[in-house]
């Protein structure tokens, strides 16, 4: 049975790395001592090595030890062998293709359907969709394919925003963005607002937070909910 906690973002305004999710780390990992980090999606390029340093502060005060995936000689045993799964933010695209270039995109998806907590939070959330083509991200390099895990029977859009009535910008936005991706294909879409995240568990997705999420749906007008359907 799958256990999952997909976050829109790590790090809310005013706050510390995964701070607002203590509480939620503390009972979703309860019983969990060590948690391999997935790093390669690398916020503003830092390295591998850094991204693990900034992962174990948040989950310090929760008791967690953090070992990061690269560090591992054998990845794949890595995975299946692993308590627990966090994957952090960053750029979706280097993610999936870090993935795929190392042949985990299966195995990942295999040991969380068969029962291993996965979090993730923004890019790391992305990828636990149906595919990635809903991210925020810029296509700094070129995945093997836009299929993800395929853990959540939609797709998110991380970080969503509201359009701002008095803002000047004339650009898309995400509304607009997430009804193009609707004119060439059908997979729901869920707009995930920062403070927010689902939790998959005993087959019930549920999300939390103080906020609703928008939901956009192929040929409809999107709506706000305060439980996911699906």
């Amino acid at each position: 049975m799958k256990k999952i906690l997909l976050a829109s973002t790590s790090t809310i305004y005013g706050g510390t790395y995964l701070s607002y999710l203590q509480e939620e780390l503390a009972r979703f990992f309860e019983g969990i001592d060590k948690i391999i980090f997935i790093p390669y999606a690398r916020p503003s390029g830092i390295s591998h090595d850094e991204y693990t340093e900034i992962a174990q502060k948040g989950f310090s005060s929760v008791g967690k030890k953090i070992i990061g995936l690269h560090s591992f000689e054998n990845p794949e045993k890595a995975l299946r062998e692993a308590k627990a799964i966090f994957t952090g933010g960053g750029n979706t695209f280097l993610l999936v293709t870090k993935l795929y270039e190392l042949n985990l995109m299966n195995t990942l998806r295999e040991v969380v359907e068969n029962g291993t907590p996965y979090m993730g939070t923004s890019a790391g959330s992305n990828i636990a969709g149906q595919t990635m083509q809903t991210t925020n991200d810029m296509p700094i390099i070129y995945p093997p394919s836009f299929k993800t895990l395929g853990l959540v029977p939609f797709n998110l859009n991380p970080h969503y925003l509201d359009p701002d009535p008095n803002s000047k910008h004339k650009g898309e936005t995400r509304e607009t963005r997430i009804k193009e991706f609707h004119k060439l294909n059908d997979i729901p879409v869920v707009g995930l607002r920062e403070g927010s995240w689902i939790c998959i568990e005993n087959n019930k997705i549920i999300l939390k937070g103080n906020l609703t999420a928008r939901i956009f749906l192929k040929n409809q007008e999107p709506k706000e909910v305060t439980e996911l359907d699906f």
